[in-house]
C-alpha cells in the first residue's frame, strides 16, 4: 500500500466515522424533542414530500415472510404525509387530543443505527427503537421495531423524508396511538 492509498484509506475512515456521528446526533436531537414535546419543531424535521408509513404486521408462515407487513396503499396505522403529520401537531395543542390530555411521558430510544447506503445528498439509514410511554398512574407501554429512513441533508443536518417504522407487535394492548416513533 503506497502512501497516498494509506491517507485516503484513513480519510474515507475518518468521512464515514463522521457521518455516523452526525446521523446519530440527528437522531438524538430527535429523539429529545419527542420527549419534551416540541412537537412543533419535530414536525420540521420532515421534508415536504415525506412519507410517514407504520404498516400492520400479521405472524406468517416462514414461506409467506414477505406479507408479513402490509405495503403502502394498504391498511396501515399511519401513512401520512406532512401535511397530516401538521395536522397531528396541531391537535396536540388545541386541548382536543383527548388521548393526550394529560400528555404521555415518553422516552424514545434509538440504537443499532447503519447508514445502509450513502448517494451523497440523501443516506437510507436503518436503526432500532424502544418508545416507554406511561399515561395517568398507570398505565404503561413498550413499543419496539425498527425504522427505515431516507435522510436528505439540508443546511448542515438533515430532513427526513421517508419513515418506514416496523413494529415487533402483532397485536397493540395500547388504549391509543397517538405517540410519534
Amino acid at each position: 500500500m503506497t502512501v497516498d492509498h494509506s491517507i485516503r484509506a484513513e480519510t474515507d475512515t475518518l468521512a464515514a466515522a463522521l457521518r455516523q456521528f452526525e446521523v446519530e446526533r440527528f437522531y438524538t436531537d430527535e429523539a429529545a424533542l419527542l420527549d419534551a414535546h416540541r412537537y412543533h419543531e419535530w414536525v420540521q424535521l420532515f421534508s415536504d414530500d415525506t412519507h410517514y408509513f407504520m404498516p400492520i404486521r400479521r405472524t406468517r408462515l416462514r414461506r409467506e415472510l414477505d406479507k408479513e407487513f402490509t405495503k403502502p396503499g394498504e391498511i396501515a396505522y399511519f401513512d401520512d404525509t406532512k401535511p397530516i403529520l401538521l395536522g397531528r401537531v396541531a391537535k396536540l395543542a388545541t386541548g382536543t387530543a383527548w388521548a393526550e390530555d394529560p400528555p404521555s411521558r415518553t422516552r424514545h430510544f434509538v440504537t443499532n443505527v447503519r447508514i445502509e447506503e450513502d448517494r451523497g445528498d440523501e443516506l437510507e439509514v436503518s436503526s432500532n427503537f424502544i418508545l416507554y410511554r406511561t399515561r395517568l398512574k398507570s398505565e404503561e407501554t413498550t413499543w419496539a421495531g425498527s425504522r427505515r429512513d431516507l435522510l436528505r441533508r439540508h443546511e448542515g443536518s438533515f430532513l427526513i423524508a421517508r419513515r418506514h417504522i416496523l413494529l415487533e407487535q402483532t397485536v397493540l394492548l395500547s388504549q391509543n396511538l397517538s405517540n410519534f416513533f
